[in-house]
């Protein structure tokens, strides 16, 4: 789990549900890192039904976008749960930093590529999908070298982890509904274009901030 002062600002960490499911986490013999790991494992899942849709028929073809949807919500929970269980449930290890950020650097690209294979409807989704995998890892990139070079971690959107995965999850049940009743899908094509977008928006954002900061406090 990262450093308090470098940790993702979440208003659900003080709801008490998820405090009751820490505090259980914490009583178990889970460890953090492992909580962390499963994020991979729900992402991969995720991933493999998001490939999968455009290739079903029937009702695997609007199942699959609700299991999709499902398992990007459980990887998020993951990435909740391995933080307040490090925190909060007193768990925190010598190998928290590379556990709390390598996974999320792997389950991003895995749900937006495959997000990408899921569009149909044009043949350049996949190549969509890459574009909007490679934007993810460099707003995580360019957070962590502000945070390198002495600038306060920085986790402004408008297109961060959680916007980017809620935007996924949106369209994966559009989709569903679209293959009840509809032949072609595009909600995924619109996603990863906002996300895409974003995502860009996102990376000035943050730049401009981490420049501005050094500039003003280079001769602190």
């Amino acid at each position: 789990m990262a450093n308090i002062e470098n940790r993702r600002p979440l208003k659900v960490r003080d709801a008490n549900l998820a405090k009751l499911i820490a505090r259980t986490l914490s009583q178990k013999n889970i460890t953090p890192n492992q909580i962390s790991v499963m994020s991979i494992f729900f992402a991969a899942l995720a991933g493999g039904f998001l490939y999968l849709t455009p290739r079903v028929a029937g009702i695997q073809a609007w199942a699959f976008p609700l299991l999709a949807a499902a398992c990007i919500q459980l990887r998020l929970l993951c990435n909740l749960f391995d933080g307040m269980v490090a925190v909060e449930g007193g768990k925190k290890t010598p190998a928290g930093e590379l556990f709390n950020d390598i996974p999320d650097r792997i389950a991003d690209p895995i749900i937006l590529i495959a997000a990408g294979y899921a569009v149909a409807v044009v043949s350049w989704g996949g190549a969509l999908g890459w574009c909007a995998a490679l934007l993810a890892v460099m707003t995580a990139y360019v957070r962590t070298l502000g945070s390198s070079v002495g600038a306060p971690a920085n986790f402004q959107g408008p297109m961060a982890k959680q916007h980017r995965m809620a935007v996924v999850t949106f369209a994966c049940l559009v989709c569903a509904v679209e293959a009840a009743f509809f032949q072609q899908s595009y909600a995924m094509l619109f996603a990863l274009s906002i996300v895409v977008v974003g995502c860009m928006i996102t990376l000035y954002r943050r730049v401009m901030t981490i420049y501005h900061y050094l500039g003003a406090h280079k001769n602190v």
